[in-house]
């Protein structure tokens, strides 16, 4: 009689004790021992991935499902389906720009309807707009959601349009009482302009620093009154990381959330016309992104704790199936490791929303779990490859398990079969372009 129901075998299986030789035992969905590599635990089905290494699923959050002309049930289909190639095992959901914008409970359950069935777990944010009240902030709660998101400018919808101080401190005075997270959009309305024209330079131009500067500004003032967790999401402004940490320094409960592409792509190298560079805040300078990965890997506590996808399919930031590949290209170059990793996309955003059995390897814990080859190279289609197409990036998604079944297996080979095998040298029979180191 197997001990368990599979067994996962991998030189690198990365835990929250650091990288080392190991063997998942999972029963029920759920892993029930962590031991030695050759340890004689026995299952219906075993998996030895050799070299490939072993990760925590991805806790993506702040992730949009649904595109201009989608229909929900659709967005999430696809979403999901991109989600697993990435290793994202659980996507937590913003409240717009999908339609309905779940500023209420009737509108949460078309979403929990539409997102059924996908093959990943999917937790959801509540959208404060400006006629939220706190009846509407009780409910939600009431009916599962993990936290709550708000915008001070462009919120996304129509009903989740930009909040003032009064209603954000309102509404940050029930979720302290309730104990979730607000994320916020943190950049001014009060500091933006219209593009002068079409391209990210104009976008770039049109959204400085200092509206992330002045939204942080009353987000820290908020949080201090009302000792609300408020998690900024996306951050992107590395001159503002100054205020964060020293608000942090004072005891006031705020963090931050940065993306892969903000870390990988200058705005100096990307095509100025292109649609899948639209991303809000906008891709900065050369000079910004090294400063943004400095305060990330500060030894110290930096107040950038988690790193999301940043998905956005309205805006043509299909990002969420190259979020590991993308994260590690940029990421080992710079000497962070696999454990680095986990604990930026799995382990703290998991612990961030309140998800207790997900983002680590241990016993107890949800077997969502990612094959990652951190050796094999891997060229981005040109086409359906968002903003990283026609790039080269080291490591390969080579197989995702949600609650210990299989959701993804790379045709390329899952397991020591397909380690270490590098992808092709042009994509669509173009030239690659580098990621930034």
């Amino acid at each position: 009689m197997p001990q368990y129901d599979s067994v996962i075998r991998s030189r690198r299986v990365v835990t929250p004790g650091g990288v080392r030789p190991g063997a998942v035992g999972i029963r029920g969905g759920r892993i029930t021992a962590v031991a030695d590599y050759d340890a004689p635990l026995t299952g219906g089905g075993e998996t030895d991935l050799g070299p490939v290494a072993l990760l925590p699923g991805c806790v993506d959050t702040d992730v949009a499902v649904q595109a201009p002309g989608q229909q929900l049930r659709e967005g999430y289909a696809r979403t999901s389906a991109a989600a697993v190639r990435g290793g994202v095992t659980t996507l937590v959901v913003t409240p717009a720009p999908a339609r309905p914008a779940v500023t209420g409970v009737h509108a949460l359950n078309g979403h929990v309807a539409a997102a059924a069935d996908n093959g990943v777990h999917v937790a959801f944010l509540g959208g404060i707009g400006p006629h939220s009240t706190p009846a509407d902030l009780a409910d939600l709660r009431s009916a599962g959601v993990v936290g709550f998101h708000c915008s001070l400018s462009d919120g996304g919808a129509p009903d989740v349009g930009p909040v003032g101080d009064s209603r954000l401190r309102k509404a940050m005075v029930e979720l302290a009482a309730m104990q979730v997270p607000l994320f916020v959009h943190a950049e001014d309305a009060g500091e933006l302009s219209e593009p002068a024209r079409a391209g990210n330079a104009a976008l770039l131009v049109s959204r400085p620093p200092r509206a992330e500067r002045r939204g942080l500004e009353r987000i820290i003032a908020a949080a201090r009154v009302t000792g609300a967790r408020t998690h900024v999401a996306p951050f992107t402004a590395a001159e503002c990381a100054a205020i964060l940490a020293a608000a942090q320094a004072i005891g006031i409960p705020v963090t931050a959330q940065t993306c892969p592409h903000y870390l990988c792509l200058p705005a100096e190298q990307v095509p100025d016309a292109s649609p899948a560079f639209g991303c809000r805040p906008p891709l900065r300078s050369s000079a910004n992104r090294n400063a943004l990965w400095s305060v990330l890997s500060d030894e110290g506590d930096s107040p950038i704790t988690t790193i999301g996808s940043g998905h956005r399919p309205g805006t043509g930031v299909a990002a969420i199936a190259w979020l590991l590949p993308a994260l590690w290209t940029a990421a080992a170059r710079r000497g962070c490791g696999l454990d680095d990793i986990a604990r930026w996309t799995a382990q703290a955003p998991a612990e961030l929303v309140g998800l207790r059995r997900k983002g680590r390897i241990a016993p107890g814990h949800d077997a969502d779990l990612v094959a990652f080859d951190p050796d094999a190279v891997q060229a981005v289609p040109e086409h359906g490859g968002g903003p990283y197409a026609g790039r080269r990036l080291t490591g390969r998604v080579a197989g995702t398990w949600v609650a210990g079944r299989t959701a993804f297996a790379d045709p390329a080979g899952t397991g020591a079969e397909g380690a270490g095998r590098p992808g092709p040298n042009t994509a669509d029979g173009g030239p690659l372009l580098p990621i930034s180191g």
